[in-house]
């Protein structure tokens, strides 16, 4: 039980909700106590022959009271023990959900998506089955056990008790045993199912690259591999259940057996009624289902500590980018930038993204970026937005080491648009007011005009009501790359980044969209990361990356002079654009 220590606060909180489900349970069992001793009296009339008309109404009765207390009382602990159960899934998977957002993004580099999504449906789920119908039976087990064989022995006969019970102590060794194995294997069939969700949430994000490459049929087999893995794992449990609950019965059987053979004994000889034997029989029965329950409540808590494992294993881990204890906001944030040094390595690299890399961006200033693929230019930008921690050197906003600004004002004062351009399923509105609590419509145009995407928008049967499909599969690569520019300019940020935001544009429409900018430029500090030359051409200062070192640094002409990398960057884009216009 160690592993659900987490809920100590959540059992504390909801206290008196399992104490009054618990309190109406046992009402309901002490109810189903009763009828044995009803069929008890019943029998002895009939054998008797003192059964009137009137008695016979009379046990009617008796009988009907019974069942409408059982059903209005098992409503009742339903309602609480099921109910509280089901808000500790509504807690936990809110829990759950609330860590992953706060996690650092280098978590979702080692951790697929469909594992985590297994982990938030199929073990929280079994988690609420321990802590509702595991509470039940477990209540059962104990409640029903104890008093049955209390009023065996009391009302009936002691040695016939103890015979009948004497399967019992076997049942429960065997329990103990087939719980191990029910918790290994369980946890087995929570990996091969976390395994088969990551392998359609993939699938299904990825398919129209399946679809151009002709892989349908390769990732069906791929999908089958992996559902019959499953398949394979469930029937290992399957297999397993198929001799724990045959031998549950069984046990309860020789119980039975024995209970019918002596007891039958004892009526011949006098010892006990007819009426005794009956009601004997009947307690024997209803000890069936706690019989069976432990088993039950075995496999629940099993499984729910194996899941309950899985949870806290996510929620043990620490975020790796955090507030200092001191860390502030800034008064009069200007938009001041530093890089002082900076070496950086991600996780699990062999060499260094960036290296001995400074440059400083006075506020209201724009730089520009270039370079080959895999020089570092993104990875300017990650430092920046401190979704990694540097080692080495300094970062400073305004005169502030970054370490020591809060993470929300960092980055509400930053304007971001990133080379994915990543939509939501949602409006087009929504998704270009999606950085800010409170807009209005007139914002949302404003900036849709700015990013040259305004007329698209209205083109649309539904214009800025029409909603995008996931990731934003409706819209054109570069009426996403403008839609989310509008995103990062109704936050009204003090830095601006464009990372290759401009790639799915024509040079018309981009020239459109930086002249629309100019004014919004103008007092904010801009960073232009680009393959185009003509996007960061008029930039205040650019520099040229190569294999995380600044080579060069200037403004367009200056670079251009120097005929350098850049020169040659800039001589291929000329070859490019004139093959193109011929």
């Amino acid at each position: 039980m160690k592993h659900f220590k987490r809920l100590k606060d959540f059992l504390i909180k909801n206290k008196w909700s399992y104490i009054l489900g618990v309190l109406w349970l046992l009402i309901v069992d002490v109810l189903q106590l009763l009828v044995p001793e009803v069929l008890r009296r019943f029998t002895d009339d009939v054998s008797s022959g003192h059964l009137t008309r009137e008695g016979l109404l009379r046990y009617g009765l008796y009988i009907i009271a019974i069942g409408i207390g059982i059903a209005f009382f098992r409503f009742l602990w339903r309602m609480y023990i099921i109910g509280v159960s089901r808000r500790l899934e509504y807690e936990l998977r809110n829990k759950l959900f609330t860590h992953l957002q706060s996690l650092s993004t280098n978590y979702y580099n080692t951790h697929k998506t469909g594992d985590l999504m297994a982990h938030a449906t199929n073990d929280i789920n079994a988690i609420r089955m321990a802590l509702g119908p595991g509470v039940v039976m477990m209540t059962d087990a104990i409640f029903m056990t104890a008093i049955a064989i209390s009023m065996m022995s009391t009302t009936t006969d002691l040695r016939l008790t103890f015979f009948a019970l004497i399967p019992l102590p076997f049942l429960a060794y065997a329990i103990g045993k087939f719980g191990k194995k029910i918790n290994a294997r369980f946890k087995s069939v929570q990996e091969a199912f976390s395994a088969l969700t990551d392998t359609v949430q993939e699938n299904f994000a990825g398919i129209r690259v399946i679809k151009s490459f002709v892989q349908e049929e390769a990732e069906v087999k791929k999908f089958s591999d992996k559902n019959r893995f499953l398949f394979n794992k469930n029937m290992t449990l399957v297999k397993l259940f198929g001799m724990f609950h045959p031998f549950i019965q069984l046990m309860a059987s020789l119980s039975f057996l024995i209970a019918i053979f002596y007891g039958s004994t004892l009526v011949i000889y006098g010892q006990i009624s007819l009426g005794d034997f009956v009601a004997f029989n009947s307690y024997l029965s209803l000890l069936v289902w706690p019989m069976m329950a432990i088993g039950w409540v075995i496999n629940m808590l099993q499984r729910g500590a194996a899941s309950m494992e899985r949870i806290n294993n996510i929620l043990d881990v620490e975020p790796e980018i955090v507030d200092a204890p001191d860390a502030i906001d800034l008064d009069n944030f200007k938009g001041d930038i530093v890089f002082d040094n900076v070496t950086f390595k991600y996780p699990n690299s062999d060499y260094n993204a960036l290296e001995n890399f400074s440059v400083y961006i006075p506020s209201g200033s724009s730089l520009g970026i270039i370079g080959k693929t895999g020089s570092g230019k993104t990875t300017i930008i990650n430092l920046l937005l401190r979704l990694y921690d540097i080692e080495e050197g300094t970062i400073s906003l305004d005169n502030h080491n970054i370490d020591k600004i809060k993470l929300k004002f960092l980055r509400d004062n930053i304007g971001y648009v990133d080379q994915d351009s990543f939509l939501f399923s949602t409006t087009i509105a929504e998704n270009i007011a999606f950085g800010v609590d409170n807009f209005s419509m007139d914002e949302v145009e404003n900036v849709a005009r700015i990013a040259e995407v305004h007329e698209n928008i209205i083109d649309f049967t539904n214009g800025y009501e029409t909603f995008v499909g996931e990731r934003g599969v409706t819209l054109s690569g570069g009426q996403k790359q403008r839609t989310s520019i509008a995103r990062a300019l109704i936050k009204k940020p003090q830095i601006l980044i464009f990372d290759d935001s401009l790639s799915a544009v024509d040079t018309d429409t981009e020239e459109k969209i930086l002249q629309g900018l100019k004014d919004e430029m103008k007092n904010k500090t801009t960073i232009l990361i680009a393959h185009r030359i003509s996007t960061i051409k008029d930039c205040n200062e650019i520099i040229v990356l190569d294999e995380g070192k600044i080579v060069e640094k200037g403004n367009h002409l200056q670079l251009l002079q120097s005929k350098g990398l850049y020169y040659e960057f800039y001589q291929k884009q000329l070859l490019e654009e004139k093959i193109y216009n011929e």
